[in-house]
Protein backbone atom coordinates (compact mmCIF):
# COMPACT_ATOMS: atom_id res chain seq x y z
CA UNK A 1 0.00 0.00 0.00
CA UNK A 2 1.74 3.16 -1.13
CA UNK A 3 0.04 5.27 1.57
CA UNK A 4 2.75 6.63 4.46
CA UNK A 5 0.02 7.91 6.94
CA UNK A 6 -3.13 5.95 7.84
CA UNK A 7 -5.67 7.75 9.97
CA UNK A 8 -8.43 5.55 11.68
CA UNK A 9 -11.80 6.89 12.96
CA UNK A 10 -12.94 4.91 15.79
CA UNK A 11 -9.27 3.61 16.38
CA UNK A 12 -10.52 2.12 19.88
CA UNK A 13 -12.46 -0.55 18.44
CA UNK A 14 -11.13 -4.54 18.66
CA UNK A 15 -11.04 -4.33 15.09
CA UNK A 16 -9.28 -1.05 14.26
CA UNK A 17 -7.40 -1.09 16.67
CA UNK A 18 -5.67 -4.46 15.15
CA UNK A 19 -5.46 -2.83 11.71
CA UNK A 20 -3.82 0.18 13.24
CA UNK A 21 -0.79 -1.64 15.41
CA UNK A 22 -0.49 -3.70 12.24
CA UNK A 23 0.24 -0.50 10.18
CA UNK A 24 2.57 0.76 12.81
CA UNK A 25 4.37 -2.68 12.44
CA UNK A 26 4.52 -2.17 9.22
CA UNK A 27 6.08 1.42 9.64
CA UNK A 28 3.60 3.27 9.11
CA UNK A 29 2.43 6.84 10.96
CA UNK A 30 -0.63 6.42 12.73
CA UNK A 31 -3.21 8.75 14.30
CA UNK A 32 -7.18 8.54 15.00
CA UNK A 33 -9.87 9.45 16.86
CA UNK A 34 -12.10 7.51 19.44
CA UNK A 35 -14.96 8.82 21.75
CA UNK A 36 -13.24 7.66 24.70
CA UNK A 37 -9.94 6.45 26.18
CA UNK A 38 -9.65 2.85 26.54
CA UNK A 39 -7.00 0.19 27.32
CA UNK A 40 -6.63 -0.42 23.60
CA UNK A 41 -6.24 3.01 23.03
CA UNK A 42 -3.58 3.45 25.67
CA UNK A 43 -1.67 0.58 24.11
CA UNK A 44 -1.60 2.03 20.92
CA UNK A 45 -0.52 5.24 22.41
CA UNK A 46 2.57 3.82 23.75
CA UNK A 47 3.46 2.32 20.60
CA UNK A 48 3.72 5.53 18.83
CA UNK A 49 0.03 6.22 17.41
CA UNK A 50 -1.46 9.90 18.04
CA UNK A 51 -5.21 9.86 19.06
CA UNK A 52 -7.42 12.41 20.72
CA UNK A 53 -10.71 11.87 21.79
CA UNK A 54 -12.80 14.97 21.16
CA UNK A 55 -14.66 15.10 17.20
CA UNK A 56 -12.73 18.28 16.24
CA UNK A 57 -10.61 18.75 13.32
CA UNK A 58 -8.31 20.90 14.75
CA UNK A 59 -6.97 18.18 16.31
CA UNK A 60 -5.73 15.96 13.14
CA UNK A 61 -2.05 16.16 13.21
CA UNK A 62 -0.85 18.04 10.55
CA UNK A 63 0.78 15.19 8.96
CA UNK A 64 -2.19 13.65 8.10
CA UNK A 65 -3.55 16.62 6.20
CA UNK A 66 -2.58 15.41 3.11
CA UNK A 67 -4.32 13.36 0.90
CA UNK A 68 -1.83 12.40 -1.57
CA UNK A 69 -0.06 10.63 1.62
CA UNK A 70 -2.43 9.96 3.92
CA UNK A 71 -5.44 7.36 3.99
CA UNK A 72 -8.49 7.19 6.08
CA UNK A 73 -9.58 3.85 7.19
CA UNK A 74 -13.37 4.43 9.30
CA UNK A 75 -15.65 1.85 11.46
CA UNK A 76 -19.33 1.84 10.45
CA UNK A 77 -20.30 2.82 13.68
CA UNK A 78 -18.85 6.28 13.33
CA UNK A 79 -21.88 8.58 11.93
CA UNK A 80 -21.65 10.06 8.14
CA UNK A 81 -22.28 13.26 9.76
CA UNK A 82 -19.05 13.28 11.98
CA UNK A 83 -17.08 16.52 11.71
CA UNK A 84 -13.53 14.87 10.88
CA UNK A 85 -15.26 11.60 8.67
CA UNK A 86 -17.07 15.00 6.36
CA UNK A 87 -13.79 16.85 6.46
CA UNK A 88 -11.70 13.70 4.71
CA UNK A 89 -14.83 13.02 2.03
CA UNK A 90 -15.17 16.55 1.56
CA UNK A 91 -11.10 17.15 0.81
CA UNK A 92 -10.56 14.29 -1.42
CA UNK A 93 -9.00 11.79 0.96
CA UNK A 94 -9.09 7.72 -0.15
CA UNK A 95 -11.54 6.41 2.69
CA UNK A 96 -12.28 2.65 3.14
CA UNK A 97 -13.71 0.83 5.74
CA UNK A 98 -12.33 -1.50 7.56
CA UNK A 99 -13.29 -4.77 6.03
CA UNK A 100 -11.75 -3.31 2.51
CA UNK A 101 -8.45 -2.60 4.65
CA UNK A 102 -8.56 -6.13 5.63
CA UNK A 103 -9.13 -7.59 2.67
CA UNK A 104 -5.90 -5.48 1.18
CA UNK A 105 -4.10 -6.80 4.15
CA UNK A 106 -5.00 -10.70 3.57
CA UNK A 107 -3.96 -10.37 -0.31
CA UNK A 108 -1.30 -13.12 -0.67
CA UNK A 109 -2.19 -15.21 2.42
CA UNK A 110 -4.09 -18.55 3.03
CA UNK A 111 -7.30 -16.75 4.75
CA UNK A 112 -8.68 -18.71 7.30
CA UNK A 113 -11.88 -16.88 7.98
CA UNK A 114 -14.23 -17.89 10.43
CA UNK A 115 -17.94 -16.19 10.18
CA UNK A 116 -21.33 -16.31 12.65
CA UNK A 117 -23.46 -14.50 14.54
CA UNK A 118 -22.30 -16.04 17.13
CA UNK A 119 -18.99 -18.34 18.47
CA UNK A 120 -16.79 -16.92 15.68
CA UNK A 121 -14.38 -14.88 18.08
CA UNK A 122 -13.33 -18.02 20.00
CA UNK A 123 -13.32 -20.22 17.41
CA UNK A 124 -10.86 -18.06 15.41
CA UNK A 125 -9.00 -17.41 18.24
CA UNK A 126 -8.62 -21.00 18.87
CA UNK A 127 -7.49 -21.54 15.21
CA UNK A 128 -4.74 -18.62 15.67
CA UNK A 129 -3.54 -20.66 18.68
CA UNK A 130 -3.61 -24.06 16.84
CA UNK A 131 -2.15 -22.25 13.83
CA UNK A 132 0.84 -21.32 16.41
CA UNK A 133 0.64 -24.34 18.22
CA UNK A 134 1.14 -26.99 15.47
CA UNK A 135 3.77 -24.44 12.67
CA UNK A 136 5.14 -21.99 14.99
CA UNK A 137 3.66 -19.36 13.01
CA UNK A 138 0.44 -17.70 11.90
CA UNK A 139 -0.98 -14.69 11.77
CA UNK A 140 -4.54 -13.14 12.67
CA UNK A 141 -6.86 -10.44 12.77
CA UNK A 142 -9.56 -11.16 16.37
CA UNK A 143 -12.57 -9.78 17.27
CA UNK A 144 -11.75 -10.54 21.08
CA UNK A 145 -8.54 -10.41 22.98
CA UNK A 146 -6.87 -13.62 23.06
CA UNK A 147 -5.24 -14.36 26.75
CA UNK A 148 -2.53 -16.36 24.52
CA UNK A 149 -1.21 -13.69 22.94
CA UNK A 150 -2.58 -11.04 25.25
CA UNK A 151 -3.74 -9.11 21.93
CA UNK A 152 -6.41 -9.01 19.33
CA UNK A 153 -3.49 -9.20 16.75
CA UNK A 154 -1.18 -11.69 16.04
CA UNK A 155 2.19 -11.37 13.79
CA UNK A 156 3.91 -14.85 12.75
CA UNK A 157 5.51 -16.43 10.09
CA UNK A 158 4.18 -18.22 7.21
CA UNK A 159 1.08 -18.18 5.26
CA UNK A 160 -2.01 -18.83 7.60
CA UNK A 161 -3.94 -16.15 8.23
CA UNK A 162 -6.63 -16.67 10.29
CA UNK A 163 -9.71 -13.62 10.58
CA UNK A 164 -12.97 -13.36 12.30
CA UNK A 165 -15.45 -12.30 9.23
CA UNK A 166 -17.90 -10.00 10.94
CA UNK A 167 -21.23 -10.05 9.25
CA UNK A 168 -22.16 -6.39 10.82
CA UNK A 169 -22.23 -3.95 7.80
CA UNK A 170 -22.06 -7.47 5.46
CA UNK A 171 -17.82 -6.58 6.09
CA UNK A 172 -16.98 -10.16 5.53
CA UNK A 173 -17.94 -9.67 1.83
CA UNK A 174 -14.46 -8.00 1.34
CA UNK A 175 -13.06 -11.27 2.22
CA UNK A 176 -12.27 -14.06 -0.09
CA UNK A 177 -11.14 -17.11 2.26
CA UNK A 178 -9.51 -20.04 1.36
CA UNK A 179 -11.18 -22.27 4.28
CA UNK A 180 -14.36 -20.46 5.84
CA UNK A 181 -16.15 -21.45 8.83
CA UNK A 182 -19.35 -20.62 9.48
CA UNK A 183 -20.65 -21.37 12.67
CA UNK A 184 -24.72 -19.87 12.75
CA UNK A 185 -26.78 -17.34 10.67
CA UNK A 186 -29.19 -16.43 13.69
CA UNK A 187 -31.47 -13.49 13.29
CA UNK A 188 -29.00 -10.22 14.22
CA UNK A 189 -28.32 -6.79 13.11
CA UNK A 190 -31.69 -6.19 12.16
CA UNK A 191 -31.15 -2.86 11.80
CA UNK A 192 -28.79 -3.25 8.88
CA UNK A 193 -30.70 -6.40 7.16
CA UNK A 194 -34.21 -5.78 7.48
CA UNK A 195 -35.16 -9.95 7.45
CA UNK A 196 -33.54 -13.00 8.66
CA UNK A 197 -33.68 -14.13 5.04
CA UNK A 198 -31.60 -11.30 4.18
CA UNK A 199 -28.82 -12.30 6.87
CA UNK A 200 -28.89 -15.56 5.41
CA UNK A 201 -28.69 -14.35 1.63
CA UNK A 202 -25.18 -12.28 3.29
CA UNK A 203 -23.57 -15.28 4.66
CA UNK A 204 -24.25 -17.36 1.63
CA UNK A 205 -22.47 -14.67 -0.45
CA UNK A 206 -19.92 -14.84 2.38
CA UNK A 207 -19.72 -18.80 0.99
CA UNK A 208 -19.93 -17.98 -2.50
CA UNK A 209 -16.51 -16.25 -1.87
CA UNK A 210 -14.12 -18.83 -1.31
CA UNK A 211 -11.64 -19.40 -3.10
CA UNK A 212 -11.75 -22.06 -6.36
CA UNK A 213 -9.86 -25.30 -4.36
CA UNK A 214 -10.61 -23.60 -0.89
CA UNK A 215 -13.02 -25.58 1.83
CA UNK A 216 -16.00 -24.43 3.57
CA UNK A 217 -16.72 -25.89 7.44
CA UNK A 218 -20.14 -25.50 7.83
CA UNK A 219 -22.01 -26.16 11.49
CA UNK A 220 -24.40 -29.78 10.59
CA UNK A 221 -27.68 -28.61 10.01
CA UNK A 222 -27.65 -24.76 8.49
CA UNK A 223 -29.26 -24.33 5.96
CA UNK A 224 -27.56 -21.93 3.35
CA UNK A 225 -27.71 -21.91 -0.14
CA UNK A 226 -24.08 -22.83 -1.37
CA UNK A 227 -23.60 -22.63 -5.00
CA UNK A 228 -20.25 -22.62 -5.70
CA UNK A 229 -19.34 -26.06 -7.08
CA UNK A 230 -15.09 -25.16 -6.96
CA UNK A 231 -15.16 -25.42 -3.23
CA UNK A 232 -15.09 -29.09 -0.50
CA UNK A 233 -17.86 -28.74 1.70
CA UNK A 234 -17.48 -30.40 5.11
CA UNK A 235 -20.10 -30.53 8.03
CA UNK A 236 -19.47 -30.25 12.11
CA UNK A 237 -21.23 -30.66 14.78
CA UNK A 238 -20.97 -30.73 18.78
CA UNK A 239 -21.89 -34.81 19.05
CA UNK A 240 -23.90 -35.11 16.15
CA UNK A 241 -21.69 -37.80 13.35
CA UNK A 242 -20.93 -36.16 9.99
CA UNK A 243 -17.18 -34.85 9.03
CA UNK A 244 -15.79 -33.96 12.50
CA UNK A 245 -17.30 -33.77 15.55
CA UNK A 246 -16.57 -35.12 19.28
CA UNK A 247 -16.86 -37.98 20.67
CA UNK A 248 -16.67 -39.70 24.28
CA UNK A 249 -17.56 -36.59 26.11
CA UNK A 250 -16.61 -36.68 29.81
CA UNK A 251 -17.15 -33.77 32.48
CA UNK A 252 -14.14 -32.89 34.27
CA UNK A 253 -13.67 -31.14 37.51
CA UNK A 254 -14.14 -27.20 36.99
CA UNK A 255 -16.52 -27.39 33.89
CA UNK A 256 -13.72 -28.61 31.95
CA UNK A 257 -14.54 -31.89 29.17
CA UNK A 258 -12.40 -34.56 27.57
CA UNK A 259 -13.51 -35.94 24.77
CA UNK A 260 -12.21 -37.28 20.91
CA UNK A 261 -12.48 -35.70 17.82
CA UNK A 262 -13.83 -37.42 14.78
CA UNK A 263 -12.22 -36.45 11.84
CA UNK A 264 -12.15 -37.67 7.87
CA UNK A 265 -8.82 -39.42 8.59
CA UNK A 266 -9.56 -41.16 11.70
CA UNK A 267 -10.07 -40.08 15.69
CA UNK A 268 -7.92 -37.79 17.73
CA UNK A 269 -8.29 -39.27 20.93
CA UNK A 270 -8.44 -37.36 24.88
CA UNK A 271 -8.66 -33.60 23.88
CA UNK A 272 -8.99 -31.39 26.92
CA UNK A 273 -9.74 -27.80 26.14
CA UNK A 274 -7.85 -25.38 28.21
CA UNK A 275 -11.08 -23.21 28.84
CA UNK A 276 -14.31 -25.06 30.16
CA UNK A 277 -17.89 -24.71 28.96
CA UNK A 278 -19.74 -27.48 26.58
CA UNK A 279 -20.28 -25.10 24.13
CA UNK A 280 -16.14 -24.24 23.44
CA UNK A 281 -16.33 -28.31 22.65
CA UNK A 282 -18.53 -27.45 19.33
CA UNK A 283 -16.24 -24.19 19.18
CA UNK A 284 -12.81 -26.76 19.17
CA UNK A 285 -14.18 -29.16 16.38
CA UNK A 286 -14.60 -26.31 14.24
CA UNK A 287 -11.35 -24.87 14.71
CA UNK A 288 -9.60 -28.43 14.11
CA UNK A 289 -11.59 -28.82 11.19
CA UNK A 290 -9.74 -25.77 9.67
CA UNK A 291 -6.43 -26.56 10.57
CA UNK A 292 -7.15 -29.93 9.21
CA UNK A 293 -8.06 -28.13 6.32
CA UNK A 294 -5.00 -25.98 6.14
CA UNK A 295 -2.80 -29.24 6.47
CA UNK A 296 -4.61 -31.08 3.91
CA UNK A 297 -3.90 -27.85 1.54
CA UNK A 298 -0.21 -28.35 2.38
CA UNK A 299 0.28 -31.66 1.92
CA UNK A 300 0.58 -32.64 5.35
CA UNK A 301 -0.76 -34.80 8.49
CA UNK A 302 -1.62 -33.01 11.64
CA UNK A 303 0.59 -34.00 14.59
CA UNK A 304 -1.83 -35.70 16.99
CA UNK A 305 0.30 -34.83 20.01
CA UNK A 306 0.73 -30.99 19.24
CA UNK A 307 -2.38 -30.56 18.59
CA UNK A 308 -3.74 -31.96 21.87
CA UNK A 309 -1.28 -29.95 24.04
CA UNK A 310 -2.66 -26.75 21.56
CA UNK A 311 -6.64 -27.41 22.57
CA UNK A 312 -5.02 -28.01 26.36
CA UNK A 313 -3.18 -24.58 26.43
CA UNK A 314 -6.02 -22.77 24.93
CA UNK A 315 -6.78 -20.28 27.72
CA UNK A 316 -9.31 -18.12 25.64
CA UNK A 317 -10.54 -14.44 25.07
CA UNK A 318 -11.41 -12.21 27.33
CA UNK A 319 -14.97 -11.24 27.90
CA UNK A 320 -15.98 -14.88 26.44
CA UNK A 321 -16.90 -17.12 29.32
CA UNK A 322 -14.33 -15.76 31.18
CA UNK A 323 -14.32 -16.89 35.05
CA UNK A 324 -13.64 -14.53 37.84
CA UNK A 325 -14.40 -16.45 40.61
CA UNK A 326 -14.95 -20.41 40.44
CA UNK A 327 -14.96 -22.09 43.82
CA UNK A 328 -17.50 -24.62 45.53
CA UNK A 329 -19.49 -22.13 47.24
CA UNK A 330 -19.27 -19.35 44.64
CA UNK A 331 -19.34 -18.80 41.32
CA UNK A 332 -19.16 -15.91 38.32
CA UNK A 333 -18.15 -15.54 35.01
CA UNK A 334 -18.26 -12.81 32.09
CA UNK A 335 -19.24 -13.24 28.99
CA UNK A 336 -19.78 -10.88 25.65
CA UNK A 337 -23.10 -12.77 24.50
CA UNK A 338 -25.73 -9.93 23.30
CA UNK A 339 -27.85 -12.48 21.10
CA UNK A 340 -30.48 -15.17 22.59
CA UNK A 341 -29.06 -17.72 21.10
CA UNK A 342 -25.48 -16.76 22.34
CA UNK A 343 -27.67 -16.41 26.01
CA UNK A 344 -29.30 -19.65 25.95
CA UNK A 345 -26.02 -21.38 25.19
CA UNK A 346 -23.65 -20.08 27.66
CA UNK A 347 -27.18 -20.41 30.45
CA UNK A 348 -27.43 -24.74 29.39
CA UNK A 349 -23.98 -24.88 29.26
CA UNK A 350 -23.42 -23.31 33.03
CA UNK A 351 -26.53 -25.97 33.54
CA UNK A 352 -24.60 -29.30 32.60
CA UNK A 353 -20.93 -27.74 34.11
CA UNK A 354 -22.70 -26.79 37.77
CA UNK A 355 -26.05 -29.60 37.97
CA UNK A 356 -28.25 -28.63 40.88
CA UNK A 357 -26.84 -25.26 41.16
CA UNK A 358 -28.68 -21.82 41.53
CA UNK A 359 -28.05 -19.44 38.47
CA UNK A 360 -28.67 -15.54 38.37
CA UNK A 361 -28.03 -14.07 35.45
CA UNK A 362 -27.25 -10.03 35.35
CA UNK A 363 -27.48 -8.87 31.23
CA UNK A 364 -27.23 -5.13 29.84
CA UNK A 365 -28.99 -5.21 26.32
CA UNK A 366 -27.37 -4.03 23.73
CA UNK A 367 -28.87 -1.46 20.71
CA UNK A 368 -32.63 -0.30 21.00
CA UNK A 369 -33.64 -2.34 17.53
CA UNK A 370 -31.91 -5.16 18.70
CA UNK A 371 -33.83 -5.15 21.83
CA UNK A 372 -37.21 -4.22 20.26
CA UNK A 373 -36.65 -7.28 17.37
CA UNK A 374 -35.51 -10.20 19.43
CA UNK A 375 -37.13 -9.28 23.03
CA UNK A 376 -39.08 -12.25 22.84
CA UNK A 377 -36.04 -14.56 22.44
CA UNK A 378 -33.74 -12.82 25.17
CA UNK A 379 -36.70 -13.72 27.70
CA UNK A 380 -36.91 -16.75 26.85
CA UNK A 381 -33.03 -17.51 26.74
CA UNK A 382 -32.83 -15.62 30.19
CA UNK A 383 -35.59 -18.11 31.63
CA UNK A 384 -32.93 -20.87 31.64
CA UNK A 385 -31.85 -18.83 34.89
CA UNK A 386 -32.89 -19.09 38.53
CA UNK A 387 -33.14 -15.01 38.47
CA UNK A 388 -32.49 -12.52 36.69
CA UNK A 389 -31.10 -9.15 36.68
CA UNK A 390 -31.27 -6.05 33.66
CA UNK A 391 -29.36 -3.56 33.42
CA UNK A 392 -31.02 -0.31 31.08
CA UNK A 393 -30.23 -0.80 27.65
CA UNK A 394 -26.92 0.09 26.15
CA UNK A 395 -27.48 2.07 23.08
CA UNK A 396 -24.21 2.11 21.56
CA UNK A 397 -24.43 3.84 18.14
CA UNK A 398 -27.97 4.46 18.23
CA UNK A 399 -30.87 7.44 19.89
CA UNK A 400 -33.98 5.62 22.20
CA UNK A 401 -36.65 4.20 20.67
CA UNK A 402 -39.70 4.81 22.11
CA UNK A 403 -41.22 2.30 24.48
CA UNK A 404 -38.62 0.06 23.72
CA UNK A 405 -36.69 -0.36 27.24
CA UNK A 406 -35.32 -3.14 29.25
CA UNK A 407 -39.33 -3.26 30.66
CA UNK A 408 -40.18 -5.22 27.60
CA UNK A 409 -37.92 -8.20 28.27
CA UNK A 410 -38.62 -8.64 32.14
CA UNK A 411 -42.42 -8.36 31.35
CA UNK A 412 -41.59 -11.60 29.43
CA UNK A 413 -39.06 -13.43 31.52
CA UNK A 414 -40.26 -16.13 33.40
CA UNK A 415 -38.38 -16.37 36.79
CA UNK A 416 -37.98 -14.00 39.39
CA UNK A 417 -36.29 -10.59 37.39
CA UNK A 418 -35.59 -6.85 38.42
CA UNK A 419 -34.37 -4.19 36.70
CA UNK A 420 -31.43 -1.69 38.07
CA UNK A 421 -28.92 0.92 37.38
CA UNK A 422 -25.74 -0.13 36.10
CA UNK A 423 -23.84 1.74 39.06
CA UNK A 424 -26.44 -0.46 40.99
CA UNK A 425 -25.38 -3.85 40.27
CA UNK A 426 -22.44 -5.15 42.26
CA UNK A 427 -24.07 -3.72 45.68
CA UNK A 428 -27.63 -5.43 44.49
CA UNK A 429 -25.72 -8.48 43.17
CA UNK A 430 -23.74 -8.79 47.12
CA UNK A 431 -26.85 -8.11 48.61
CA UNK A 432 -28.64 -11.59 46.91
CA UNK A 433 -28.01 -15.17 47.69
CA UNK A 434 -25.75 -16.07 44.95
CA UNK A 435 -24.42 -19.43 44.12
CA UNK A 436 -23.71 -18.93 40.20
CA UNK A 437 -23.46 -15.77 38.28
CA UNK A 438 -23.27 -15.01 35.16
CA UNK A 439 -23.28 -11.46 33.09
CA UNK A 440 -23.85 -10.91 29.97
CA UNK A 441 -23.56 -7.67 27.55
CA UNK A 442 -21.58 -5.91 24.69
CA UNK A 443 -22.13 -2.94 26.48
CA UNK A 444 -20.32 -1.53 29.32
CA UNK A 445 -21.17 -4.01 31.27
CA UNK A 446 -17.69 -5.62 31.89
CA UNK A 447 -16.87 -2.53 34.13
CA UNK A 448 -18.59 -3.72 36.85
CA UNK A 449 -17.09 -7.13 36.63
CA UNK A 450 -13.98 -6.57 39.18
CA UNK A 451 -16.26 -4.83 41.40
CA UNK A 452 -18.65 -7.69 41.29
CA UNK A 453 -16.01 -10.43 42.00
CA UNK A 454 -14.53 -8.89 44.89
CA UNK A 455 -18.21 -8.63 46.54
CA UNK A 456 -18.50 -12.54 45.71
CA UNK A 457 -14.68 -13.81 46.76
CA UNK A 458 -16.42 -11.74 50.13
CA UNK A 459 -18.72 -14.03 50.12
CA UNK A 460 -17.32 -17.29 48.76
Amino acid sequence: MEYANIYFLGIGGIGMSALARYSLHEGRRVAGYDRTPSALTEALEAEGAAIHYEEDVRLIPEAFLDPATTMVVYTPAVPRDHAEYRYFLEHGFRIEKRSQMLGHLSAGKYVMAVAGTHGKTTTSTLVAWLNRALTGGGSAFLGGVSKNFDSNLVLGGGARLAVEADEFDRSFLRLYPDVAVVTSADADHLDIYGTHEAVKEAFSQFIGQIRPGGSLIIKQGLDLRIDNPGITVWRYALDTPCDFYAARVRLLEGGHYRYDIVTPDGVIADCTLGVPGWVNIENSVAAVASVWCAARHEGVALDAERLREGLASFAGVKRRFEFYVNTPKQVYMDDYAHHPRELAATLLSLRRMFPRRRITALFQPHLYTRTRDLCDGFAEALSHADEVVLLPIYPAREEPIEGVTSEIIAERVTVPCRIVPREALADTVAAMPTDVVVSFGAGNIDACCGAIAEKLKQKA
